[in-house]
């Protein structure tokens, strides 16, 4: 995850550049969309398959989302990525699936209703995950997990931020072959990130 931690370095160091004068302030009724470029560390015992261990290799690409205010330090957030092309590893078989997070989370903002050029907010939430790609006569179920994350947005003017975040889901799901249950997908995703924020 190195390379996602110096882009989320460079976000945080620009925005402070940038940020010299410009001032944000969250209040109820604002709306925003995010989009930016993240890592997920798959970390290790990815579950099994066949009684054998199975180990998921990390990935990156692309985020986005959108969300809402309902009061100054209060809002909802939706969010996703593309698909995400895990490798896989299971007693020497290798091969991949495709992992969609999409992700609703309810969002605190402590600083909500102040001017400031740094605006935490802290989430909780659920996580839907789709599974999809698998190799011949395999699938994967969709899964159902919490979902926790952190961030901070960083004024480059009034409407637009530099935004930083991390968050972990908890994702597990059956694999099955022919209909039966032949192992778990059993992994916490741990998702680092930076982008831009846009609010109106």
């Amino acid at each position: 995850m190195r390379n996602v931690k110096l882009i989320s370095a460079a976000v945080i160091t620009a925005g402070f550049a940038l940020a010299s004068q410009a001032a944000l302030a969250y209040n109820a009724g604002d709306a925003f969309v995010r989009g930016g470029y993240a890592k997920t560390d798959t970390g290790s015992g990815n579950g099994n398959v066949g009684g054998n261990e199975l180990n998921v290799q990390n990935e990156s690409g692309f985020t986005f989302g959108a969300g809402y205010l309902f009061t100054d330090k209060v809002g909802i957030e939706l969010n996703s990525s593309e698909k995400f092309e895990h490798q896989f590893n299971a007693a020497g078989n290798n091969g991949s699936f495709d992992r969609m997070p999409v992700n609703l989370l309810v969002n605190y903002y402590p600083l909500g209703g102040m001017d400031s050029r740094v605006q935490p907010y802290v989430g909780a939430g659920v996580n839907y995950t789709r599974f999809s790609g698998e190799p011949s006569d395999v699938s994967v179920k969709s899964s159902y997990g919490a979902i926790g994350q952190v961030g901070v947005d960083l004024a480059v003017t009034e409407n637009v931020s530099l935004n930083s975040f991390a968050s972990y889901a908890d994702v597990s799901s059956d694999i099955r072959t022919g209909g039966e249950t032949v192992g778990k997908v059993d992994m916490d995703p741990l998702t680092v990130g930076g982008g831009v924020t846009f609010r109106f």
